[in-house]
């Protein structure tokens, strides 16, 4: 029950309610910009960091050495995204129509194709979300050291709990 919360922790679930749905706008305005639903915009950002990730591994594994092609496979986006198969075809076809991600093929299984951001989809993204990137990084930085710890702890349970409860309904 509300009554049961005293009013700092009333005023901090407030707080957290506030960031979701603005993190949620966020999204929704960042996809009307880019011309992307709000789960095409969730692929694309997963597909963008994957490759990131792999590039920045390649070159520290091997500096100056020419990368092979990298990407996700329609499957481990799938998964990603909790969605069927069916449903990623046609999201991926979306995002290729519109210019953000190539279909490239696999270089280790013939039957199989890695997705890829575009250069346009990487320039997109850089362009709508570096400046909020940046004013994050000063609002985190602002919050006291000792304090973090305690913040990182109350944000990770409160996580925890709301993806137990997506999870294990009624349970």
């Amino acid at each position: 029950m509300a009554s049961d919360y005293s009013p700092d922790e009333r005023e901090l679930l407030r707080a957290v309610r506030h960031l979701v749905r603005a993190d949620r706008e966020m999204r929704r305005r960042l996809g009307t910009s880019m011309s992307v639903n709000t789960t095409d915009l969730q692929a694309l950002r997963h597909v963008i960091r994957e490759c990131q990730a792999a590039e920045q591994a390649a070159a520290a594994a091997a500096p100056g050495a020419p990368a092979g092609p990298v990407g996700v496979t329609p499957r481990r986006l799938a998964d990603h995204l909790q969605i069927t198969t069916a449903a990623t075809t046609t999201l991926v076809d979306r995002l290729v129509r519109s210019g953000h991600l190539e279909r490239v093929p696999h270089p280790a299984d013939r039957r199989s194709v890695l997705l890829v951001p575009t250069a346009r989809a990487r320039e997109e993204m850089h362009a709508h979300l570096s400046s909020m990137h940046v004013r994050m990084k000063e609002i985190a930085a602002a919050v006291p050291a000792e304090a973090r710890p305690a913040v990182v702890e109350f944000l990770s349970a409160l996580t925890g709990e709301m993806e137990k409860g997506r999870l294990d309904v009624g349970g």
